[in-house]
């Protein structure tokens, strides 16, 4: 079962409880307070993790609590602190704390993670309430509480091309014949319930990962039928791969269709409606598809692909020009980021308090 969305309750462990104690050795009549600290309580960590695609592992478990800290010992000693617990999720997951709704941290990458429950601090021994008129203290700290929330977490798939279009484009059985997926392929529209992923090999090491998103239909914007649900996963990719049927069986116009997907995207975000696309009508076997695809050429003013997944008909023109539309994003995102790296290094030494200098 694919889940894309879950709400979960966390809380930090609590943080152990100083220790009350008093030296009491041969020869060391007044050793003196020496109970020790408390340890710290571990915290609820949401980590991005390779091996995860969805949040179904989720699903059954709701309450996520850290383990408390030790208490402190005596000589001094410390207790130790809890481990942390790490809830895995897959990356594109953003973190949202439930009741405020503030966003808690996008988890982009492998290895990106947020503290959503941190551990409580070990309270204080005896010890620390010495005082010179008070040489023998029986104060001490319990730990603090762990700090607890509900949280949302919302996956949003990440790839490089996402294939969209209306239900029965063709997007599930090009994608099964470009990846080693294996979507479920019917003859009857709203196949696909969820987000399905593979990897497009191009030769050699060169590869992207190409999503099969759901069926758009009209009124997705306004969440007609399952439209947000759908239109969140489209966020992600890089290029947009536009399948037209050339005849629909409801008898709808293929070129009123486009138009209808692009206003789709365009109400739901202006970000979203200004990706690279590539236009293609599928299902090339069927004749008369040729001069659909000239309809449309005439109507965008755009090149527009013919190709068929059945026959592998103009496939290989349409890989070769996401390729080339990933490779240049690729590119572009690469620099984009090295011009943060470089500015946050810039502002981080214009900002550097220098050392006063030794009278």
């Amino acid at each position: 079962m694919f889940v894309d969305r879950i709400e979960i309750y966390v809380r930090g462990g609590n943080g152990g409880r100083g220790m009350c104690s008093f030296r009491r050795e041969k020869y060391i009549p007044r050793g003196g307070p020496d109970g020790g600290d408390g340890g710290r309580g571990g915290s609820v960590i949401v980590r991005a993790v390779g091996n995860a695609d969805n949040l179904s592992p989720l699903l059954h478990k709701k309450h996520w609590r850290g383990k408390g800290g030790e208490s402190g010992g005596t000589y001094q000693c410390t207790g130790s602190h809890a481990a942390d617990l790490i809830i895995p999720v897959p990356p594109g997951t953003i973190v949202r704390d439930r009741d405020r709704g503030n966003l808690l941290k996008d988890l982009l990458e492998i290895g990106d993670e947020v503290i959503v429950g941190k551990g409580g601090r070990g309270g204080r021994g005896n010890k620390h309430f010495a005082t010179a008129t008070n040489r023998t203290p029986r104060e001490f700290e319990p730990g603090e509480d762990g700090e607890e929330r509900h949280i949302t977490l919302e996956l949003k798939v990440i790839a490089d091309a996402g294939l969209i279009g209306f239900p029965n484009a063709g997007k599930s059985t090009m994608l099964s014949r470009l990846s080693r997926a294996t979507p479920e392929i019917a003859d009857y529209p709203f196949t696909t319930k969820h987000p399905n992923l593979g990897i497009v090999s191009l030769g050699g090491d060169s590869t992207f990962v190409l999503a099969d998103l759901p069926g758009l239909i009209e009124g997705a914007s306004q969440g007609v039928g399952l439209g947000h649900e759908f239109l969140r996963h489209v966020d992600r990719t890089r290029v947009l791969i536009h399948l037209i049927e050339p005849f629909p069986l409801d008898g709808s116009s293929p070129i009123e269709n486009y138009h209808t997907i692009r206003r789709e995207l365009g109400t739901y975000s202006q970000e979203l409606a200004e990706k690279s696309e590539i236009i293609c009508i599928s299902k090339a076997e069927l004749t008369g598809s040729e001069e659909v695809k000239n309809q449309l050429e005439h109507d965008l003013c755009r090149e527009v692909f013919l190709m068929s997944s059945v026959t592998g008909e103009g496939l290989s023109k349409v890989v070769g020009q996401a390729a080339k539309l990933i490779t240049e994003l690729r590119k572009a995102d690469l620099v984009k980021k090295v011009k943060r790296v470089e500015f946050a290094t810039e502002k981080a030494i214009r900002t550097e308090v220098p050392e006063e200098a030794a009278p």
